[in-house]
């Protein structure tokens, strides 16, 4: 059986996630207290046929219960029962904007007689122990519900105990950085097809936009040595028993060398026998 935590700051977006989900095989359950979930879990084993891939939303909305959160987790542990915890995340502003936008109550606004920003920061205070402990972290204040969606199908399509997966992302820095980056390769000191007749509105999933970008000596250098530190610290990554590895390429829009560099590493990686994903965050904006 896989089983899947799902849990994060509301507003985040771990319905959605639960929905992407359930769309890719998962069993969903929703708000679900952290002391149910043993019980949940040796319910789903009773069956003529186990459920293989379950996944748990729980969060704050189960009051004084979700405190039991790590003393549950540890028990699964104790039980041999292997889970992985996937935590929706995204900025305080973001979070507001979006109950303005829904004109719902961030539910420890009543709870503690307390503001939305209040909430919010109790709330992230609540949950850090948890995103600490989580595999994945997905911050999702510059990511559609559908990019979501994709971001999840590439994590979990081919279950969730295949080992370090990693995922190739190109950015934009003027759309602001990537929050969730692992590490972050800056390659705006190369040449930018931008200012270029006839490559302006292309992408750098075309080749002559990866032609140009390639065509340097300073681009070439620049690849040779991220591969090498590449090669040298994702073994790292594996031996510490990560589970989700990001590595993600910015330039200014995100649309060219960014992608020319997440296309690259993504394939050197690939070939190397790692499990990689590539996602374009700005490419359409």
């Amino acid at each position: 059986m896989n089983l899947l935590i799902v849990t994060g700051m509301s507003g985040a977006g771990k319905s959605q996630a639960a929905n992407a989900l359930e769309d890719i095989g998962f069993y969903c359950v929703d708000n679900i207290p952290p002391a149910i979930i043993p019980a949940f879990v040796d319910l789903s084993k009773r069956g003529n046929q186990e459920l293989g891939r379950i996944a748990i939303v729980t969060d704050v909305r189960g009051g004084d219960m979700f405190s039991e959160i790590t003393e549950v987790l540890e028990n699964l542990k104790k039980n041999k029962v292997e889970y992985k915890i996937l935590f929706l995340d995204a900025s305080d502003d973001v979070l507001i904007r979006r109950y303005k936008e829904n004109r719902r109550k961030h539910p420890l606004c009543d709870k503690y007689d307390i503001s939305m920003s209040e909430a919010i920061a109790k709330e992230r205070k609540m949950l850090s122990h948890i995103k600490h402990k989580s595999d994945y972290t997905i911050d999702t204040s510059l990511v559609s519900m559908s990019q979501l969606k994709t971001e999840l199908s590439e994590i979990f399509l081919d279950g969730i105990n295949v080992g370090l997966k990693i995922q190739c992302k190109s950015f934009g820095f003027k759309y602001g950085s990537d929050t969730e980056a692992d590490i972050i390769i800056d390659v705006r000191c190369l040449p930018n097809p931008y200012y270029v007749e006839g490559l302006k509105n292309k992408t750098g999933l075309e080749n002559d936009v990866q032609d140009y970008v390639m065509n340097s000596e300073e681009s070439n250098e620049f690849l040779s040595r991220l591969i090498n530190f590449i090669d040298y610290s994702v073994p790292l990554y594996v031996k510490e028993g990560k589970s989700q590895l990001v590595i993600s390429m910015g330039c200014t829009g995100g649309k060219h060398r960014s992608v020319t560099f997440a296309e690259l590493v993504s394939k050197h990686l690939s070939e190397s026998g790692y499990a990689v994903s590539t996602i374009h965050r700005d490419i359409t904006k």
